[in-house]
């Protein structure tokens, strides 16, 4: 696919159920109260954090992909009838193109939002082939994702996250480009189905992936000779 142009690169994340406790998070550290009033002489604030996806706009894949976590743990997503689902296990996020040819994958902690793992996969997929568009589902509306698809020449078209208020449609173009989208959750539900991603019998995120790989490269085989015949 190296010399050939790609349309859509469809972008998205299914549960995993695993077969091993969840690891136990470390407490929180609890911030001291501010005091009131000004400042004492000398007294520097606290540096303010930046958040990961700052970070990851000036990372390499590769460094963004180490800083996301991979352990064994809780998560919860809504279903397609709305209501939330929850399970213990991990997330396995894919970047598939419009032949249903996955080309970027990762494995993450269940819990893990789904917009975490936006830029480093886009990073990682743009090194490989050369596409238009990324489509993404509300779960990826974020400023600094469109800045990163913009900034790699592509044109990102994610469903809007009302967060309680009005949003402005799709232009119709938009609506029609975004269908293409079903092509990942079709790769998803084979993977499951047919290549034993609902039968992960091993422990840790390493084997995981490595079962769920052998999957990957049966579906990419099996797309690649319908594509070529």
């Amino acid at each position: 696919m190296k010399t050939q142009l790609v349309g859509h690169i469809s972008r998205d994340s299914t549960a995993i159920e695993g077969r091993e406790k969840p690891v136990k998070k470390p407490p929180k550290q609890k911030r001291c109260p501010k005091m009131r009033g000004r400042r004492p002489k000398g007294e520097h604030s606290d540096p303010i954090e930046v958040k990961r996806l700052a970070r990851q706009l000036g990372q390499s894949a590769e460094q963004a992909f180490k800083e996301l976590p991979v352990g064994c743990d809780v998560g919860t997503k809504r279903n397609s009838k709305g209501y939330k689902v929850s399970w213990i296990g991990y997330k396995f996020h894919a970047d598939v193109n419009d032949y249903g040819l996955p080309v970027s994958v990762a494995i993450t902690s269940a819990s893990l939002h789904d917009s975490q793992v936006a830029i480093p996969l886009m990073k990682t997929s743009s090194s490989r082939v050369t596409y238009f568009y990324d489509l993404m589902d509300a779960g990826y509306d974020a400023g600094a994702i469109y800045q990163m698809s913009r900034s790699l020449g592509h044109v990102p078209i994610i469903d809007k996250n009302s967060r309680g208020k009005d949003i402005i449609p799709m232009a119709p173009h938009e609506t029609v480009r975004y269908k293409e989208r079903t092509v990942v959750e079709r790769f998803y539900s084979r993977l499951k189905e047919e290549f034993g991603a609902n039968n992960v019998m091993v422990r840790g995120a390493v084997k995981v992936k490595a079962h769920l790989m052998f999957g990957v490269i049966a579906i990419f085989a099996d797309q690649l000779i319908k594509l070529v015949t």
